[in-house]
């Protein structure tokens, strides 16, 4: 059981550093803290422009670049820092892209995690991610089966560099007595999604897949893999919440797996999402195409402890995805 102690809560007034700020996770977050009345909120910029403009102040940084960091923490001296940057992608992009996502990914987290030591900041979180746990572990997938066994092949230099980050917050508190937390979110979906048919994830290309078929007039929608893996999906907003809550009511080196903990199958998402967007023909499932592990399921009990569950349920989140998309990205 996760134990706690009476924790400074953040002022309003308070200085935060949301890196990665103008993706998916790290917009949810701004989001989440402007509706919460933060006042001096800072994000970066790097390719996306930001969404959220009103009492947040954009810099652009180069987070691959120390100096530039450095200089970064030097001149605006952030309290707490949310570390949402990363360089992601779904099975395409981690198995074409894999010193890339490996390099980038420990250059980011190695930048921020060491000058937020550096300056003193009061608070960091870390943001990983589930691919970080063995291909075979146990179901569902407790926080200690961390490096017991090999990782799912397609995904491991990234997650390797999770690991990594992971690791270093816990040997800075060790070391230096920061106050570093990390969170391991399972799959996450929902509003300033990447749509790139390249890059996406399952749940944005199915999205993606279903509206243009439906568009088209096409007979049928071709899905990667059998439709038989299962996963866990967290819509975006849930997490940021997560994420809060974690800052809020928790200090040590323990790290918390973050999601719902239960589960779809590829092939009942694809179907749920084929009903929401209304398209009306068939599944076609290319079995060539690699499926990847063929399940993973978070244990949340540690947060679940701690006094978080999330409220968005599936069907609910495809509609609120749905409407971003179509708002903002056809």
């Amino acid at each position: 059981m996760v134990v706690t102690k009476f924790i400074a809560i953040m002022n309003k007034d308070d200085k935060i550093f949301v890196a990665g700020s103008t993706g998916m996770v790290g917009s949810a977050i701004v989001r989440l803290l402007l509706d919460k009345g933060f006042t001096d909120i800072i994000g970066s910029i790097n390719r996306r422009k930001p969404r959220d403009t009103k009492g947040v102040s954009y810099v652009k940084i180069n987070l691959l670049d120390y100096n530039d960091v450095a200089d970064f923490f030097e001149r605006e001296k952030p309290d707490y820092v949310f570390d949402a940057a990363a360089k992601v992608g779904g099975i395409v992009a981690n198995s074409i892209y894999r010193g890339q996502f490996l390099f980038e990914n420990l250059q980011i987290q190695n930048n921020i995690i060491h000058n937020a030591y550096l300056h003193k900041v009061k608070k960091l979180l870390f943001l990983g991610s589930s691919c970080i746990y063995p291909k075979d572990a146990p179901q569902p997938i407790k926080e200690e089966y961390l490096l017991t066994g090999i990782l799912e092949d397609t995904n491991e230099p990234y997650a390797i560099a999770k690991i990594a980050g992971l690791k270093m917050c816990e040997s800075y508190n060790r070391q230096y007595k920061t106050n570093f937390i990390a969170a391991m979110p399972t799959n996450l979906y929902g509003t300033a999604d990447s749509y790139d048919p390249q890059n996406s994830h399952v749940f944005p290309a199915l999205i993606r897949k279903f509206h243009e078929a439906k568009e088209s007039g096409a007979p049928n929608v071709t899905i990667w893999g059998t439709g038989a893996p299962m996963r866990e999906f967290m819509h975006v907003d849930d997490l940021a919440a997560a994420l809060f809550h974690l800052m809020e009511n928790y200090e040590g080196n323990e790290f918390f797996n973050i999601g719902w903990g239960k589960d779809i199958s590829i092939k009942d998402l694809a179907l749920l999402i084929k009903d929401v967007i209304g398209y009306e023909g068939e599944l076609v499932f290319d079995t060539s195409k690699p499926d990847g592990t063929f399940r993973k399921l978070l244990d949340v009990t540690r947060l679940t402890e701690l006094g978080f569950t999330p409220s968005i349920g599936i069907r609910e989140g495809i509609a609120d995805s749905y409407k971003d998309f179509m708002e903002n990205y056809t």
